[in-house]
């Protein structure tokens, strides 16, 4: 048994906030903010998780099998899942964990933790499937949504054990492909009030499946990942007034998706034209949605006037942070605009290779 490091890099979605969890396709990002779990081997047969930016012990015997989850206890629902797949704790491990992700801001702290954490279990103690980013991400997901049925979708756990510019297909047969490696300019914004997550996003995915079941009841044959955006006033008739922004926006944040990975695709990346369909995206999480406050929108607004290409809202929403697209070398000043608006923390960021060992 020797020392291992586990590193997660946190996560900014570009494209597709609220569309994972209906099937349709996201583009997010591992970004350069990441936490730290350090792990040295005890005799104690115990797992002693010492989380010192919030100044939490938790201590864990090897053997405990969790038969019952209290919520959110991601260590517990991760040690209960990878045992099915054949990683069982034979020793204890006197863990540290450290980070600089912002907490509660959108841009997955509890995540990376959870990847970073797994990808620990399964380096220290095995597992039987072989140990790629696809499997970590997928093992994230399962611990963190599937055990406590959550209404989340997958972009966190893939877009931080895959790294990089990822594309994510939730559709069957699921894909998580590598679009990018790099993007400059790119700029978070932490708003300092807490995001909602798990009644929020409930709330928006149980309006939007209504929304398609009704639409559904019209036209058997709709399909959520065809529909286009001129279509929409046809739609729209067949359904009452309270629905109507939640299919509106499932169909234009698609729209706008779907261009952005043609842009992704292109051998020179147009940042001009990734920030405008980032200005559109915004529009809709910010009007049909309403997933912003007003520190937010003074936040976007600050961006743009000092000169961003794009900005948008990032995550659930209700809070959280933003993520920004400048011109290289012009950051300083969007960053300042930023926190001059009333921004806690405001920095550039680059994009992360995703979780590993180190």
């Amino acid at each position: 048994m020797k020392e291992i490091i586990s590193i997660a890099p946190g996560r900014t979605c570009l494209f597709g906030d609220h569309q994972d969890y209906l099937g349709l396709p996201v583009i997010a990002c591992a970004i350069s903010r990441s936490i730290k779990l350090t792990a040295v081997p005890n005799d104690a047969g115990l797992f002693k998780i010492n989380m010192i930016d919030i100044d939490q012990l938790r201590i864990i015997p090897i053997d405990q099998l969790y038969d019952n989850l209290a919520p959110r206890d991601y260590f517990a629902s991760s040690l209960r899942v990878l045992r099915r797949y054949g990683c069982i704790p034979n020793s204890g491990y006197d863990i540290t964990i450290t980070g600089n992700i912002p907490i509660n801001s959108g841009t997955s702290s509890s995540s990376a933790l959870l990847v970073a954490w797994i990808n620990f279990l399964v380096n220290a103690f095995g597992v039987d499937p072989e140990i790629t980013p696809e499997f970590i991400s997928k093992m994230g997901y399962l611990s963190e949504v599937v055990e406590h049925g959550e209404p989340g979708g997958m972009m966190d756990h893939y877009s931080i054990g895959v790294g990089n510019i990822v594309h994510i297909d939730t559709r069957d047969p699921f894909s998580c492909t590598v679009i990018g490696t790099e993007l400059n300019g790119l700029i978070t914004g932490v708003s300092g009030i807490p995001k909602e997550t798990i009644g929020l996003i409930g709330d928006l995915k149980g309006n939007a499946l209504m929304a398609i079941s009704t639409i559904k009841e019209h036209f058997p044959d709709f399909d959520l990942n065809k529909a286009k955006i001129n279509d929409l006033d046809k739609y729209l008739n067949y359904l009452p007034d309270r629905l109507s922004p939640f299919f509106e926006a499932a169909i234009k944040n698609h729209h706008y998706t779907k261009k952005a990975l043609i842009e992704f695709q292109k051998p020179v990346l147009d940042l001009k034209k990734i920030g405008a369909l980032m200005n559109e995206h915004h529009v809709v999480l910010r009007d049909l949605l309403k997933i912003t406050v007003p520190r937010i929108d003074a936040m976007i607004n600050a961006a743009l006037n000092a000169g961003a290409y794009g900005a948008k809202i990032v995550g659930s929403g209700g809070g959280g942070s933003i993520v920004v697209m400048a011109e290289p070398g012009n950051e300083a000043p969007i960053v300042k605009a930023l926190l001059d608006a009333g921004a806690i923390e405001a920095y550039a960021v680059t994009v992360d290779p995703g979780s590993r060992i180190q």
